[in-house]
């Protein structure tokens, strides 16, 4: 499957990914193009499925009638990402043209500053 990973994507979870071509909007020469024309510019280059950690797309964007699959990441911090890469595997393994799925992949929480910093 050609799948395309948004610029908030870690890039670990490729290898955790086989059998798929997957690109970056950075590799791809996209980066900061907003959301509008890159979703045009990933419908003419034939992706499959786009990855983002824009949880705020479905609101901004018509995504039901693209010609790929959105999947979309609750986390994109790879510690909190990495105990969920077979769910993220798996909603890949089943996306359908015109889809949005939210995959939760857990919840990133900041630390606070301890008070002896």
């Amino acid at each position: 499957m050609k799948v395309l990973f948004d610029e908030d994507v870690p890039r670990k979870l490729v290898r955790f990914l086989p059998g798929h071509e997957i690109q970056a909007v950075v590799s791809m020469g996209w980066g900061g193009i907003k959301n509008g024309e890159l979703l045009e510019l990933i419908a003419r280059a034939g992706f499959e499925v786009f990855v983002t950690g824009d949880k705020n797309m479905p609101n901004q964007q018509q995504l039901q009638a693209r010609p790929f699959a959105v999947l979309i990441m609750s986390a994109i911090n790879w510690p909190v990402v990495r105990p969920h890469v077979a769910k993220i595997a798996d909603a890949l393994a089943v996306a359908q043209p015109g889809s949005v799925t939210m995959i939760d992949c857990g919840v990133f929480v900041p630390r606070l500053p301890s008070e002896t910093e």
